[in-house]
């Protein structure tokens, strides 16, 4: 790669890192359905100069409602319920596990031996981090964080019937089919008046953490991910993405003075090398269909 993609990589890497962050401080003021929704509101606004990419609007809403609806409200629901900022790094990065299974299920791409390790050891890492659980978040807020990477990974799978369309156009799309029931749903959980007062006394932090969140880590970050994944073969480009939970580990640390205890902080590294040995490892090979 070249130098200068080398350090885009790197740049994406940290603004994905402290978006978990911001989104701990903005989620200190507002609900998890409506920060989501002004999160993919503030990412939609190009949809104004930009027409709809050649995407059915199925597959559009399809991809929207897993890779960004259900990934981010899930994120922000267990960040709000109490889940650790690095922690919920971690998880989420815990996608690559079950994108590989996915695909192994729908595509009959079978790993290979060194992602069936990947798969184990991850695997193992998530269980030694639900023996933790209870502790100082609960069972709920865990399972419901649990869908995040899980939606991560069939939005990734669904993306791939996207192929052709302008990274850019594609994501601000997403984003618009996303803020529309968030905002619904924000509505229908909190009232109308308590979002009302939501929006209105927002402080000027929640303000630039949404912007932050909406404009550079969702729209401008994944705009530079998605063209540096069209340059370089993915091998090259997706291991800077472990970077992502040593990052929000790190800041979460610095920020909010978060530690983890022996089991936990084993749990969260075992499901990092996990995910580094699938993500280093050669692609799987496909299945042969059968008549």
């Amino acid at each position: 790669m070249k130098p200068a993609d080398i350090l885009i990589a790197l740049m994406v890497a940290i603004i994905w890192g402290l978006a978990f962050v911001a989104s701990r401080i903005a989620l200190d003021e507002l609900s998890p359905e409506l920060m989501t929704a002004l999160r993919f509101t503030i990412a939609a606004v190009p949809c104004l100069f930009i027409p709809k990419p050649k995407v059915a609007w199925s597959l559009l809403i399809a991809i929207s409602f897993t890779l960004f609806l259900g990934q981010f409200l899930s994120q922000a629901y267990g960040i709000a319920h109490g889940v650790p900022v690095g922690l919920t790094s971690v998880v989420v990065q815990s996608q690559a596990l079950f994108t590989i299974g996915f695909a192994a299920l729908a595509f009959g791409e079978r790993p290979t031996p060194m992602q069936t390790l990947g798969i184990v050891v991850a695997a193992i890492g998530l269980l030694m981090i639900c023996g933790t659980v209870g502790y100082d978040f609960s069972v709920a807020a865990f399972a419901v964080l649990m869908i995040s990477p899980i939606s991560f990974a069939l939005g990734n799978l669904l993306l791939r019937r996207a192929r052709g369309v302008p990274m850019f156009d594609l994501f601000a799309w997403l984003c618009l089919a996303s803020a529309v029931p968030l905002f619904v749903l924000a509505l229908i959980a909190n009232g109308p008046a308590p979002t009302w007062t939501s929006l209105t006394h927002m402080s000027l932090m929640s303000a630039l953490c949404l912007l932050m969140l909406g404009g550079i880590s969702t729209s401008i970050a994944y705009w530079l991910w998605g063209r540096l994944l069209r340059d370089y073969p993915a091998a090259q480009v997706v291991p800077f993405a472990l970077l992502v939970p040593f990052v929000g580990s790190a800041a979460s640390s610095i920020v909010f003075g978060e530690r983890f205890g022996p089991l936990r902080l084993a749990g969260m590294l075992t499901v990092i090398g996990g995910i580094a040995v699938m993500v280093l490892a050669k692609r799987p090979q496909v299945l042969p269909r059968t008549a």
